[in-house]
């Protein structure tokens, strides 16, 4: 099986041979899985939520190419090309992931640090083909967001525009000591206007609603309310 795809981290292969084999109705350990080249057949990139629910279409009508081509028993070094078909409810139905995030911080009174204690996060993102991989994911974008509240912030020469800290020496990201308790979880449903696979973005649904929480709950714990990112303990003694 060959796509034009890349996995950055994120399950892709794991999760596509999944579907492969679920689709042949074989074995996963006789599916060899082909991304990362470009002599595959083309595929969306691997982000903006796109990645695993577009590739899955193609999978999914290359391997009914296949049996309707070669049958069960097909011989030796044949093969199909499938396509992922136009889904005509992209221009009925919304096909975003949605979700809530709750955090608790604890922020020091004389200087203002923030500390994350924990962060809950419930998501709709339609029919999950690895739970594995896909909590792994909802972490890793909470995460992200964890860093876009109270650590993360580019600094720019004003002169030219360029960014004076741009290695992880000066650019401030969380650590393991700045990630206490996170938990995902999803709602265990499946899509039916998403595609065949009943499957939607699950990529960056993570981040977005964190650092909303996060600033939030530094507005319930101070009364300061922080309209920018990143937050800072200089953002709450200054007002």
């Amino acid at each position: 099986m060959g796509i034009g795809a890349a996995d950055l981290g994120t399950g892709t292969w794991t999760a596509l041979t999944q579907v492969a084999a679920d689709a042949l109705e074989v074995d996963p350990d006789r599916i060899a899985l082909r991304i990362g080249d470009t002599a595959p057949p083309n595929a969306t990139v691997a982000g903006g939520s796109t990645g695993l629910a577009s590739w899955s279409a193609a999978v999914l009508a290359a391997a009914d190419a296949f049996r309707r081509e070669h049958g069960t028993a097909p011989a030796d070094g044949v093969e199909a090309i499938g396509e992922a078909a136009e889904n005509p409810a992209e221009k009925q139905f919304a096909m975003h992931s949605y979700g809530a995030q709750f955090a608790q911080v604890r922020v020091q009174e004389e200087t203002g640090e923030i500390r994350l204690d924990r962060m809950l996060g419930v998501f709709s993102v339609g029919r999950i083909i690895n739970p594995r991989t896909a909590r792994s994911q909802l972490l890793g974008g909470m995460t992200m967001g964890v860093g876009m509240a109270p650590h993360e912030k580019g600094e720019l020469d004003p002169r030219f525009g360029h960014v004076v800290n741009h290695d992880l020496a000066d650019y401030h990201v969380p650590v393991n000591a700045d990630i206490r308790s996170l938990e995902a979880y999803w709602l265990d449903e499946e899509d039916p206007q998403a595609g065949p696979l009943g499957a939607r973005g699950i990529g960056e649904i993570g981040i977005v609603g964190a650092a909303a929480a996060i600033a939030n709950a530094v507005h319930h714990a101070t009364g300061v309310r922080v309209r920018d990112l990143p937050v800072f303990g200089s953002d709450l003694l200054a007002r």
